[in-house]
């Protein structure tokens, strides 16, 4: 069978802070985000994995929910 696909809901992720003494395990998270200077921004998919990521580092980052566009 096949079944209708629905769009995956999309997550744009801004870092808003420095990483300048943070602890060395949120910088990896924000680098495996693929975030990596202020203000840079990425669109990820809104997936489980990635909603951990950003809640680890919650305090340097932003979310808001985006389009695939």
């Amino acid at each position: 069978m096949n079944k209708k696909q629905e769009p995956m809901k999309m997550l744009k992720i801004t870092l808003k802070r420095s990483l300048i003494g943070k602890p060395e395990k949120h910088r990896k998270i924000v680098r495996a985000l693929g975030l990596k200077r202020p203000n840079d921004s990425v669109i990820k998919e809104d997936v489980p994995s990635i909603k951990g990521m950003f809640q680890k580092v919650s305090h340097l980052i932003e979310v808001k929910e985006g389009s695939e566009n």
